[in-house]
């Protein structure tokens, strides 16, 4: 017996193998049909009455012989009836909300969490919950997270996820703490990322800990202070709305990694000469842009970062204005 290719149809392989002896010989007795088969004849007359409900098979005007109905009308028939009956499950699964109430009610007294938002217990819960959200990310991943360093088995199990999120074409702006650029591992991770297309800035002054996926989801712990205490997990709520608020508000007041890996004395073991990259950059961009919104769009940041620079700048070279801080970068060749 060959592949059964109308199991599709609902149609077994014994019932198909007899639809296509009809084929291949139209208008035959039913009769000893059963010993070509080698079947039983009341199997062999079951499935042929199963094929006439199917409108695969119908039986001639004499009443003794049978005869195939044509292909092309008999699995258009198929596939209503298949489609009619696969339409019936989906309204089934989607009507199916009483069967997560039913299966809340055996938690007993526990009171259910709020609508559209879920409380995930323990650091392998949450760990879980994160790696799905990450995988199945279609559009943003949004973070602020406050660590000091990564540990290798860390960066071994974000790494796979990261670049697959990017390569995919997800956006990721992720906000760390400037303390973890101390740590040669975790830095050199952070500019990996980056080089792969993610955004990251660097704070020396937030604790807030969140996660925001596709703007539907966020993840913020119960305790910013102790992560295994427990997370909560919100859904399209007015919640994710000002968890994204404060993201945003925690990332225009962050700085550019590659602006806060220059002053590290240099990450690689080099010490810095002059200017860094994005320093000189900034430098150039104030003495020849002249409006500081121009500026700051050249460079890629918000105003108040590119004028935060600018500020730093003025004050490294000793300058009471912009047009002095133009000179003396000249008179020390940075220009």
């Amino acid at each position: 017996m060959g592949e059964n290719e109308m199991a599709v149809f609902g149609v077994s392989a014994a019932e198909e193998e007899i639809y296509r002896h009809f084929l291949r010989n139209p208008s035959t007795a039913a009769d000893d049909l059963h010993l070509l088969l080698h079947t039983e004849a009341g199997q062999a007359r079951a499935r042929i009455d199963r094929l006439r409900e199917l409108g695969l098979l119908r039986v001639e005007d004499d009443g003794r012989r049978i005869a195939p109905v044509d292909p092309e009308t008999a699995l258009s028939r198929l596939v209503d009836l298949r489609l009619h009956a696969l339409h019936q499950e989906l309204q089934r699964v989607t009507q199916s909300r009483h069967v997560i109430d039913g299966l809340r009610a055996e938690q007993g007294a526990r009171t259910p969490p709020p609508q559209g938002i879920e409380q995930l217990e323990g650091l392998a819960q949450i760990r879980n919950r994160i790696d799905d959200l990450a995988f199945f990310a279609r559009d943003e991943i949004l973070s602020v997270e406050p660590y000091t360093r990564l540990s290798p088995e860390n960066i071994a199990r974000s790494r796979p996820l990261d670049l697959r999120c990017l390569r995919r074409g997800v956006r990721i702006r992720n906000v760390v703490s400037s303390v973890a650029l101390q740590d040669p591992p975790t830095a050199a991770y952070l500019r990996e990322l980056t080089e792969h297309g993610a955004s990251i800035r660097v704070t020396a002054d937030t604790t807030e800990r969140l996660l925001v996926y596709d703007r539907r989801a966020a993840l913020v712990p119960l305790d910013p202070g102790d992560t295994s205490r427990g997370a909560l997990l919100a859904h399209r709520s007015g919640l994710v709305s000002n968890i994204i608020a404060l993201f945003e508000k925690i990332w225009d007041q962050a700085e550019e990694l590659s602006l806060a890996d220059g002053k590290d004395g240099g990450a690689d073991g080099q010490a810095r000469q002059g200017l860094s990259p994005m320093e000189r950059r900034v430098l150039v961009a104030m003495c020849t842009v002249g409006k500081d919104e121009a500026g700051a769009r050249e460079l890629g940041v918000s105003v108040r970062t590119y004028r935060r620079h600018v500020a730093e700048l003025m004050q490294t070279l000793g300058a009471a204005s912009r047009a002095q801080a133009a000179l003396l970068a000249r008179e020390r060749g940075w220009i």
